[in-house]
This record gives structure tokens, C-alpha cells and sequence, in this order.
């Protein structure tokens, strides 16, 4: 090859590497700039989500505020609306014994029921002869008509109650059939409908304002002041019952107890009120009593409230270790210092948590720690729980008999395990905090070892609160202290029929039919237990 074309081959190939290394820095600036570019997109789309965000601060929240505001003053409304209710037909059942006329409320004239609906004809049936004269020359003048809105699943309809009008021919002595007892005042709902707009807003958690949403786009249109109205006057009519239950309750040689908190609605806040429960249930040591629970409301959790409530009643109280309840356990209270039974199940969360793997990886101020005593304290809980089991609805002696045979040695060898392991620990360890729970009022978890009646745990008072734990997020609060106690009273009833296997909805509807006609001395006739006796029977027939 001549030495020039071998110039010209380098040069040109100095000329390739050339462009090359140009290409490629054009291609480092072109993914630089892509980085750039990638980068600004990031902050404009943080910029444009901090911007959305600080709007709706600025404008969209305070819509949002507004309609809190509206719910805020809606709900105070219903519980203004129902207490007046309330008070009405109790000043109207204390007036009938008086000479004095009943007060009524001056109330708008009400909207008639909605066209659309289907009317069903229940005609009252008309005498054969004239009450006056017995003669059978009746001639019909007319009938009064009387509309009820009533509810059957997924299908409204209008009840007309016709009372028809005859005039004697004889005498003319005009002859009508008397108006039917209505649950509530002019007779505008009837008892099913009712009872679901109870079990709506006191089991099912849904306030009366989204149940009025509900019913206009079912194509009813109600009024929040008609439906508070009926709350309010159905709570008096159902008082006699939870008498009755309170009544039974505090009949029982035994109780659970306990409380959970609730939201109560406050001028610029909500405060934290208490719902409390005492269930009789004698069901695990073969009791005949049937099951029953009582709720009570206040403001705050001073020891004080549990005291009143049980300021006449003497026996066992299973509850937690909440020091409220010890001033009913001070030997000098009247009539009588109730025995004091702490809950296994709250004893052994304790010691669970530190013996959970998940539950301590959840806790990620804390290292991840499984302890081998807590363990071992579970293991040895566990197996008191599983004799327990065993013997669960046996009568009282029979359990007692097991309990000193199986549970006292392995009760007394759990006490000494932990009195030695707990004189190692730190004052400061976990472990130790979970035992002194336990040794700090040993006697009080050992007293099922001296009496059958006495269950391992506080499980029933805590199943009775569930249901206010599950609901709070949907009723948000109680919009008064009164409505508190209302709630309270509602879940009495409710949580009763529940314990005793019945539908809710269905009692209350059966309830609020009768309730006015029958008579005083068998107003027992209506509590869950009986009733569904009676219902029974009447099925069977």
C-alpha cells in the first residue's frame, strides 16, 4: 500500500473517532437534558399537588365545613325535636290521671302520604244491630278513613283503616266502630315501619338524617322533625319494658360490667362520654334466668356512675381492673360489699402482645422482641381456658367440683411460676408490668376457684359493647346527654333481644303493636324470653 493511502486511511479514521466521540457527547447532553426535564416534571407535579391541596384548604374545606356545620345542626335538632316528643306523651300519660288537659305541641299541618303508593283497605267490621236499640235496621252513612304509612321489605304501601258509619233506621243513633290504637299520635306510621326506624338508627348505627336521604330516593319523602318526632314518642311508650329489664337484671346474683366510650356533641368540640353495660347471663353454669342487658350513659368515668347504678344491688361483679369500681368493694358499703372477679382475658392480652410476633412488629418504637416467660405465661393461661371450656353450662356445683380438681393445681403453679420469675425482672420490664397486673389482685382472679357461678372472663359485657365500638364511626356522636341516655335506653332493648336469640326489628314491631292494649299485670308478656315463647306457640298453632 502506498504510504499516501495509508495517510488518508488514519486521518480518515481520526475523522470517524472523531464524530463519534462528538455523537456520543451529543447523546450524554441529550439524556442529561432528559434528566433535567424529568426532574422539573417531578416538581411541577409536587408543586401542582401542595397547589390542590392548599385550594381545597382555602376553598374546598370550607365547604366541606358547611355541611358539617348543616349535619351538626341537624342532629341538634333531632335530639331537641325527639325529647319534645317525649316529654309530650309523658306529660300526656301523667295528665290522664289528673283532671288536667294533656298538653300538645302545635305541630304544622302535615304533607299527605305520597299518591304513588298502593293502598291495602283494612275494613273494621260494623255491628249487626245498633248498640242503642239492638235493632238490625242499619243503613250506612259513610266511613272515616285513616291513612298509615307502613313498610314491608323492599315494598312501601299505604294502610287505609276504614271505619264505617251506620244510622239506625229505628232510633237514628249513629253507630261507628271505635279508631284503633296507633303507636304514635294521629296514627301516620305503623309499628313495622317504626321498629325498623329504631333498629336503624339504635342497631344498625344509621342517624335519622341518612335514613330521610334514604326513604326520598325510595320515593318517600319525610320530614328529620316527623322522624324524631315518632323516636321520641316511641322511647316513652317502650319505658315500662325496660323497667321490666332493668328489673331482672338486678335480680341476678351475678354481673358482668363494663363501659366503652362514645362522642357527645359540644358547642365547639365533642367530649367523651361513657357507655356502660351490666349483662346477666347465667347461661355458663346452667342458670334458668334468661339473658338480659342494661346500659347507662354519662358524660364522664368518675367512679360515681357505677356506684349509683348499682347502689341497691348486692352480688358478684365481673369487670376489669378499673379502680372506679372499688368503692363497691369497701367492706363498710350498704347493704353489702360486692364480690369482687377480675377478667383472665384482659390478664392474658397482656402477656400475648409480648408473646405475638405481629403484633410487636407493629410496634416500631420497639424492637421486635418475643419473650419466652410471656410464652410460657400464655401456655400456662391457655390451659386453664381449655378446662373451662369444658366444663362451660354445667351447673354451678359441678363446676366448682372440676375447677378445685383440674384448674386450683394448675392456678397455684402459674402463682408460684410467676412470683419467682417476677423478683428477677426489672421494675421497668414489660413482662413484669403484665404480671403485677395479675399478682397485685390475685385474690380476685382466683374467686372462680370458690364459686361455680363465676366465669374465667368479662367476654359478655364485652360483647355487649361491641356494637357501639363498630357503630361510633357511623353515627359520629351523640348529640346530647340526653341522647346519650336515649341511646342507652335503645340498646338495652336491642342488645336484650339479641341475647335471647330474637330479631330486634321484629320484636319491636310485635311490641309496639300491643303495647297499649295489654294490660298492666301482663306487660311481662312482652319481654324477649316470653315473647318468643309465645310466638312459638302460636307458629306451632
Amino acid at each position: 500500500m502506498p504510504l499516501g493511502m495509508g495517510d488518508a486511511a488514519q486521518a480518515e479514521i481520526q475523522s470517524l473517532r472523531a464524530q463519534l466521540a462528538a455523537a456520543q457527547a451529543v447523546a450524554t447532553e441529550v439524556a442529561r437534558i432528559k434528566a433535567i426535564n424529568a426532574d422539573l416534571e417531578a416538581r411541577n407535579a409536587l408543586l401542582a399537588l401542595q397547589n390542590e391541596k392548599m385550594r381545597r384548604t382555602l376553598f374546598g374545606q370550607r365547604s366541606e365545613r358547611t355541611r358539617h356545620l348543616l349535619d351538626q345542626m341537624e342532629l341538634t335538632f333531632e335530639e331537641c325535636e325527639t325529647a319534645a316528643s317525649e316529654d309530650e306523651l309523658l306529660a300526656a300519660l301523667a295528665a290522664a290521671k289528673t283532671n288536667v288537659a294533656p298538653f300538645e305541641r302545635k305541630r304544622p299541618a302535615r304533607k299527605p302520604l305520597p299518591e304513588h303508593l298502593p293502598r291495602e283497605r283494612v275494613v273494621i267490621v260494623a255491628p249487626d244491630a245498633c248498640p242503642c236499640c239492638g235493632s238490625d235496621r242499619l243503613c250506612k252513612m259513610g266511613e272515616d278513613i285513616t291513612e298509615t304509612l307502613e313498610v314491608v321489605p323492599r315494598q312501601w304501601k299505604v294502610i287505609q283503616t276504614v271505619r264505617e258509619k251506620f244510622s239506625c233506621r229505628d232510633c237514628e243513633k249513629i253507630t261507628q266502630p271505635p279508631a284503633p290504637f296507633h303507636v304514635t299520635p294521629r296514627g301516620l306510621f305503623g309499628p313495622s315501619f317504626l321498629a325498623m326506624l329504631l333498629f336503624e338508627k339504635f342497631g344498625a348505627h344509621q342517624p335519622l338524617n341518612r335514613q330521610r336521604d334514604r326513604y326520598a330516593r325510595e320515593g318517600v319523602e319525610l320530614s328529620l322533625s316527623t322522624l324524631a318526632d315518632q323516636v321520641g314518642t316511641c322511647t316513652a311508650a317502650l319505658m315500662p319494658l325496660y323497667l321490666l329489664i332493668e328489673a331482672h337484671v338486678l335480680a341476678a346474683e351475678r354481673l358482668h360490667g363494663d363501659d366503652t366510650t362514645v362522642p357527645v356533641l359540644a358547642k365547639t368540640k365533642t367530649d367523651t362520654g361513657r357507655i356502660w353495660t351490666y349483662v346477666r347471663d347465667d347461661r355458663p353454669f346452667g342458670g334458668p334466668a334468661p339473658p338480659a342487658a342494661i346500659f347507662h350513659y354519662s358524660r364522664d368515668r368518675r367512679g360515681e356512675h357505677p356506684v349509683g347504678h348499682l347502689h341497691s344491688w348486692r352480688g358478684i361483679l365481673q369487670a376489669d381492673a378499673y379502680a372506679g369500681y372499688n368503692a363497691l368493694f369497701h367492706g363498710d358499703r350498704l347493704p353489702a360489699p360486692l364480690i369482687r372477679a377480675l377478667c383472665w382475658s384482659h390478664a392474658r392480652r397482656y402477656f400475648f402482645e409480648l408473646a405475638d410476633i405481629a403484633a410487636q412488629l407493629k410496634k416500631r418504637h420497639k424492637k421486635a422482641v418475643i419473650s419466652p416467660l410471656a410464652v410460657e405465661a400464655v401456655r400456662r393461661i391457655d390451659a386453664i381456658f381449655d378446662i373451662e371450656r369444658a366444663i362451660n353450662g354445667r351447673p354451678a356445683q359441678e363446676r366448682l367440683a372440676l375447677r378445685q380438681e383440674h384448674s386450683a393445681p394448675l392456678v397455684a403453679d402459674l402463682e408460684e411460676w410467676m412470683r419467682n420469675n417476677r423478683s428477677k425482672l426489672s421494675k421497668n420490664s414489660d413482662v413484669a408490668e403484665a404480671m403485677d397486673y395479675m399478682l397485685k389482685a390475685w385474690p380476685a382472679f382466683t374467686a372462680f376457684l370458690d364459686d361455680g357461678r363465676i366465669c374465667l372472663t368479662n367476654n359478655a359485657a364485652e360483647r355487649a359493647l361491641r356494637g357501639i365500638a363498630l357503630g361510633r364511626k357511623s353515627w359520629l356522636f351523640a348529640g346530647s346527654d340526653r341522647g346519650g341516655q336515649r341511646t342507652a335506653f335503645m340498646l338495652t332493648l336491642i342488645a336484650t333481644a339479641k341475647l335471647n336469640d330474637i330479631d330486634p326489628q321484629t320484636w319491636l314491631a310485635d311490641v309496639l303493636t300491643q303495647i297499649a292494649d295489654i294490660p298492666q299485670s301482663r306487660l311481662h308478656e312482652l319481654l324477649p324470653w316470653n315473647w318468643r315463647a309465645t310466638e312459638d306457640q302460636r307458629k306451632a298453632a
